[in-house]
């Protein structure tokens, strides 16, 4: 008689799904079904197709493709160069409950902030996660944003607070990076694990995406993100 493991009814967590996924990836090469933007096939000075340039708030966001020679994957960046409260670019094909999302980021300027974020589980311009890195602040923090209005979430382990404090140097590429399961997320700045939230308020499939706030001038290049069944 031989037995498989496959005889066995388990079904692991959507945890478990996700951190076995990331390991089978890396097996067989890390890119086996995780998808890249690198803009990179876009006109330059011009809006990124299949993406809604849009904000939480007001003001007039500026999204365009621009040629960069500091790109990590040249020729182009995505660059957000408007101002309004908190300009996004959301990737419209996108459709992710559990997964990660990536992206290389630089700040270059802005006097009221200097910002640069990832989303996920967007459903609209009102309603999603994000995670996001402050080069006036030097801080890396996590938010829930529903209906518009931005909570900051605590840290598993940690009661209260605002974040990590960690360096987000100017005029230079850094990586962020936010893997989620269920009501679990981990982040990752620089390629090093930073700290964990717990929440549960959005639980469906959604959208990803970029983020700035106010008057961030910042560049985005190579996201990358891809979903576990």
């Amino acid at each position: 008689m031989i037995c498989t493991a496959w005889a066995f009814p388990f079904r692991p967590s959507a945890w478990a799904r996700l951190v076995l996924a990331s390991v089978l990836a890396l097996l067989v090469g890390g890119n086996t079904m995780t998808q890249i933007s690198n803009f990179d096939d876009a006109p330059a000075r011009m809006p990124p197709v299949g993406w809604t340039l849009t904000m939480t708030g007001r003001g007039e966001p500026k999204w365009t493709v621009e040629a960069e020679p500091s790109a990590p994957s040249k020729p182009n960046v995505l660059k957000q160069s408007g101002q309004a409260t908190f300009p996004l670019a959301i990737k419209s094909d996108t459709a992710i409950r559990d997964g990660f999302v990536e992206v290389k980021f630089k700040a270059v300027a802005g006097s009221a902030d200097r910002a640069a974020g990832i989303i996920w589980r967007a459903s609209d311009a009102t309603n999603y996660y994000v995670v996001r890195a402050n080069a006036l602040e030097d801080n890396v923090v996590l938010y829930k944003t529903i209906d518009g209005v931005r909570t900051p979430l605590d840290i598993v382990g940690r009661k209260g607070g605002y974040g990590i404090s960690t360096p987000v140097s100017s005029g230079q590429w850094h990586a962020l990076r936010c893997d989620f399961a269920g009501s679990r997320f981990k982040v990752t700045y620089d390629g090093q694990p930073l700290f964990e939230v717990e929440d549960a308020t959005l639980t469906n499939a959604g959208m990803i995406g970029l983020w700035t706030k106010a008057d961030s001038v910042t560049m985005f290049d190579d996201l990358a993100y891809d979903g576990i069944k």
